[in-house]
């Protein structure tokens, strides 16, 4: 039991180091999309990826082959999450960034939906926990306006990062490095909308040093964690911590940024705290 017990602790800890460094992405984001297009940074930031663990699956495969169901798995969730960073990408140049926010945070719901629904594995204090979770987010990202296009576009994506969740809990058995670099792989289909649209693949050197860090800390390293945290987490906990990532960001522009948070937006962060840490006790 003690045994067990320290292995979910460990994968809650790898979860929580995912949200912390997807939530440092932002304001890395936010300087590279001034530079690039959406379709080049897509693409960039996974050829930098899968640069980065190329050695390591070449060393892995040289020792004693790689998994099938790996694969498999990394490139069903990576088409995931291709779709899911197109779509939001789009759907947030016709919303606002709040509604943006809230309603990629949305993809929890879908998560949980699965979870009862399919799985038949729910309870009070999952319900409980997405309930806080909500309002938190709700509080913490102030969306406003009625439902335009860019909001349905971000709505799918949310469902596409639910499916991102849903689908790595699945295959989460195998090596976490490999599994990330099938995961990236969709994402160079990119590359072909950014050819016929703009023309050429030049990349400004001023976005390398930016693109590194998404490629191989936010990604390599992020991803990595996502698969071992999610080897004795369910996807609904999992989830909810995950919601964790834009309370992660305004910290961050808070230190770096000198931006602040109202007091209605800190009770929202507090709320997601709460609802992280009764979600992190639920029984799977």
């Amino acid at each position: 039991m003690r045994i067990k017990s320290s292995k979910k602790t460990t994968s809650l800890m790898a979860l929580l180091g995912t949200t912390i460094l997807w939530g440092s992405s932002f304001p890395v984001i936010k300087i590279v999309m001034n530079i690039v297009n959406e379709y080049r940074y897509t693409w960039t930031r996974a050829s930098i990826a899968l640069l980065g663990l190329l050695p390591y699956v070449a060393y892995y495969r040289q020792r004693g082959g790689i998994d099938m169901s790996t694969i498999k798995g990394g490139l069903i969730a990576g088409l995931a999450y291709s779709l899911g960073i197109w779509l939001q990408g789009w759907g947030t140049a016709y919303t606002t960034a709040s509604n943006s926010a809230f309603i990629t945070g949305l993809n929890v719901v879908f998560v949980h939906a699965y979870q009862g629904l399919i799985e038949r594995r729910y309870g009070l204090r999952l319900a409980t926990s997405l309930t806080l979770a909500m309002i938190g987010l709700y509080l913490l990202t102030s969306p406003s306006g009625g439902l335009n296009i860019g909001d349905v576009l971000v709505l799918l994506s949310a469902f596409a990062w639910a499916m991102q969740v849903i689908i790595v809990g699945m295959w989460s058995h195998g090596d976490p490095l490999v599994f990330t670099f099938f995961e990236f792989l969709p994402s160079m289909a990119f590359i072909i909308p950014d050819l016929v649209i703009y023309g050429e693949f030049t990349v400004a050197g001023t976005a390398l040093i930016s693109l590194a860090y998404l490629g191989l800390v936010c990604g390599d390293v992020a991803f990595a964690l996502q698969v071992y945290g999610q080897r004795s987490v369910s996807p609904a906990v999992a989830a909810l911590i995950f919601l964790l990532e834009p309370v992660v960001a305004a910290l961050i522009a808070c230190a770096v940024l000198h931006e602040y948070l109202t007091p209605i937006q800190s009770a929202g962060a507090l709320l997601i705290l709460m609802a992280t840490a009764l979600s992190s006790t639920q029984e799977d």
